[in-house]
C-alpha cells in the first residue's frame, strides 16, 4: 500500500457519501463513481432518523441543528373517517434524503466526486483493485467499495445468483408541499407522524423540511408512504409495465408509471384512505412506487472489494433503518480499515462486525411487513402478520432504534 492509499467507491448516493467522508478522516485518499450523470440532490423521500444517524452526520464533520429535520412529539393512528384511533407519545426527527445528500456532498471536495461513470467490471491484481467503467475509462486503488443499491453492479459480479426477493407489496411515496394542503389537514397531520391501517395496508405521512431546507411551519413538505399488497402476477407486472408496453425490471421510472395505474391507486385512497390522507394523495403531482423487496449478501469481503448499504443487505421501510444502517456500515468500514496493513483481512473483519447486524434488521422489517404481503404463505408469517397488524403495534413497533427492539 501507498503512504496514502487509494479507495474507489462506487455509489454517489448517502450510502457513498458517508464511506467517502469516513475513510477520508481515516486517511485514505477516495473517489467517488456514480452512474447517474446529474446531481442526485433533489431525489428521495422522507427518511426517519434515529441517534446513530445524527451522531454519524457529526462525525463526517456535518452540521446537525434544527435544520436538519422536522422533529415530532408523537405518534397517532386514524380510521376512515379521520378520527383518532389510538396516540402514543414518541419524538422524533424526520428529515429527507435530499437533505443528507447535500450535507454529506458538502463535505467532500468536488474534484472527488465523479458522475456518468458507469462500472462494468472489477479486476484485482496482487494489491491493486480496478475499476473499468462502460466508456472505457479505468481507476485503480487498493479498496473498492460497493455502495452502489439494490442493483449493485458490485454485488452481481461476486454473488451473482443472490438476487431481491419481492415481499408481495408496494409502497406509493410522495411530497405536497405544505402551502397547498387545507388549514383542516395541516392541523390535522402536520405535527405528528401519522398513520391508517385499512385491511391489509398501511399509510403513514410525516412532516419534513421543505424545498430551501425550511422547517418553519408553512414552509415544510408532506411525506407520505402507502403500502399496498400486489401478487407478482398480475399485479406487479402490470404496474411495471409503461404506455409503450415495455415491461421494466425492479422498479419504474415515475414519468413512466401508466395514468390509468395513477388514477385507480388515486380512487383507492378515496374509498379506502382517511379524508386527510385522501386529500394528499389527490394533490401529489407525480406520484410513484416501489416494489418491497428483501435482499440479504452471505458475504461482504472479497479480497480488496466490500459491499455496503443496499447493496449487501435491503430491509423493508418499516424499520426505518436503509440509512442509518448505510451510515453505521461505513464507520465500522472505516474503523476496520484505520491504519491497515492488510486489507483483505481488514474487510473480513468488517464482514464479521456488520453480517448478523444486517441479516437482524431484514428479519425485523420481514415481521413488520408480514401482513401487508399479497400472500402469507408459512404458519411464522401468519403468526407475525397477527402480531405486527394492530394499531398499537404499529405505533410501537415501526421505525424505532434498534435498541428498543425486543425478540421477533
Amino acid at each position: 500500500m501507498h503512504s496514502q492509499p487509494r479507495a474507489l467507491v462506487i455509489g454517489g448516493s448517502v450510502g457513498g457519501l458517508f464511506t467517502a467522508n469516513l475513510l477520508r478522516q481515516s486517511g485514505w485518499r477516495v473517489d467517488v463513481f456514480e452512474r447517474v450523470s446529474e446531481t442526485l440532490t433533489g431525489r428521495g423521500a422522507g427518511i426517519a432518523t434515529h441517534p446513530e444517524l445524527l451522531d454519524i452526520l457529526v462525525r463526517c464533520g456535518a452540521r446537525v441543528d434544527d435544520s436538519v429535520g422536522v422533529e415530532v412529539p408523537c405518534r397517532v393512528v386514524l380510521d376512515a373517517t379521520g378520527g383518532l384511533v389510538d396516540e402514543l407519545p414518541m419524538r422524533q426527527v424526520f428529515t429527507s434524503w435530499g437533505r443528507l445528500h447535500t450535507l454529506l456532498e458538502a463535505q467532500l471536495p468536488a474534484a472527488q466526486y465523479h458522475a456518468g461513470w458507469s462500472l462494468e467490471r472489477i479486476e484485482q491484481r496482487g494489491e491493486t483493485v480496478i475499476a473499468c467503467f462502460a466508456d472505457g475509462r479505468r481507476a485503480e486503488g487498493e479498496l473498492l467499495v460497493g455502495a452502489d443499491g439494490l442493483r449493485s453492479t458490485v454485488r452481481a459480479q461476486f454473488l451473482p445468483a443472490v438476487k431481491p426477493l419481492y415481499a408481495g407489496y408496494v409502497a406509493w411515496r410522495g411530497m405536497v408541499e405544505e402551502a397547498e394542503i387545507s388549514a383542516a389537514t395541516r392541523a390535522s397531520l402536520m405535527d405528528r407522524f401519522t398513520f391508517c391501517l385499512p385491511p391489509g395496508e398501511q399509510m403513514l405521512g410525516y412532516p419534513v423540511a421543505g424545498p430551501a431546507n425550511s422547517t418553519r411551519p408553512g414552509d415544510r413538505r408532506y411525506n407520505f408512504v402507502w403500502y399496498r399488497p400486489a401478487a407478482e402476477d398480475p399485479d406487479l407486472a402490470d404496474m411495471l409495465t409503461d404506455a409503450t408496453g415495455c415491461r421494466h425490471e425492479v422498479s419504474i421510472p415515475p414519468p413512466l408509471i401508466r395514468r390509468d395505474v395513477v388514477a385507480r391507486m388515486r380512487r383507492a385512497a378515496e374509498n379506502l384512505l382517511a379524508p386527510q390522507f385522501a386529500e394528499i394523495l389527490g394533490l401529489i403531482r407525480e406520484p410513484f412506487f416501489q416494489p418491497i423487496y428483501d435482499l440479504e449478501s452471505p458475504q461482504l469481503a472479497f479480497e480488496r472489494v466490500a459491499l455496503l448499504g443496499d447493496a449487501a443487505f435491503v430491509a423493508r421501510p418499516h424499520v426505518g433503518m436503509g440509512v442509518t444502517k448505510a451510515a453505521e456500515d461505513a464507520l465500522a468500514l472505516a474503523e476496520a480499515l484505520h491504519g491497515a496493513r492488510d486489507v483483505p483481512s481488514a474487510l473480513r473483519d468488517y464482514e464479521r462486525a456488520r453480517s448478523g447486524h444486517g441479516a437482524k434488521v431484514v428479519a425485523r422489517a420481514r415481521h413488520l411487513g408480514a401482513y401487508m404481503q399479497a400472500q402469507v404463505r408459512t404458519p411464522a408469517e401468519r403468526a407475525m402478520a397477527e402480531r405486527y397488524r394492530t394499531p398499537q403495534a404499529v405505533l410501537r413497533e415501526t421505525a424505532t432504534p434498534m435498541a428498543t427492539w425486543g425478540a421477533p
